[in-house]
């Protein structure tokens, strides 16, 4: 998934983050303003509890979509192409894990790397996209970027407007906003 030019010269690439949709047991569907703020991007990461397929369907339309499977989803989103427990790629020099809980990154290793990736032949992780909490969260530790885009529908477990994240990868560096949603 790295793009490179025949220079060798990495790309900047945009990714759009999101989670904890929990559509329509929670919202009816996707916010409107989403398709705004995601303008440009080139992936869909969705951190989990999704619910419906057709939410990644939506989401396609504005780029591709790779999800991780989240603890309330059913079987029929575990077994669409899209979605892994964990998924891992490296985009423009820089090594992305997708899951939906962060449990696992609260069992250090001497490494500073969760344990659960001690398991996986994927790589040592830069980003750590992650859901589960309903809440956005920005972290650095050991030189690994977690980062939680909040729940785009369902806040704080509240109905009001959610949050999500834009990723900027660019020459092995990464970088992320939380957008509020209106």
């Amino acid at each position: 998934m790295t793009k490179q030019p025949n220079s060798g010269r990495l790309l900047t690439m945009l990714i759009g983050l999101i989670s904890d949709t929990h559509i329509p047991d929670h919202a009816k569907e996707l916010p409107l303003q989403l398709k705004e703020v995601f303008r440009g991007v080139e992936l869909i990461l969705h951190a989990g509890d999704i619910y419906i397929p057709a939410v990644l369907d939506e989401l396609e339309l504005i780029a591709p979509v790779l999800a991780s499977e989240g603890d309330d989803d059913p079987f029929a989103i575990k077994n669409d192409k899209r979605v892994k427990w964990h998924q891992a790629m490296t985009i423009e020099g820089v090594t992305i894990h997708l899951m939906h809980d962060k449990l696992w990154a609260s069992l250090p290793r001497p490494d500073g790397l969760p344990k659960t990736l001690n398991s996986q032949n994927n790589g040592h992780p830069d980003v750590i996209v992650y859901g589960h909490t309903h809440s956005s969260t920005l972290e650095r530790r050991n030189g690994l970027l977690l980062v939680n885009p909040g729940s785009a529908t369902f806040p704080h477990y509240k109905r009001v407007p959610g949050t999500v994240g834009l990723l900027k990868v660019d020459s092995g560096h990464a970088d992320v906003e939380i957008i509020q949603l209106q």
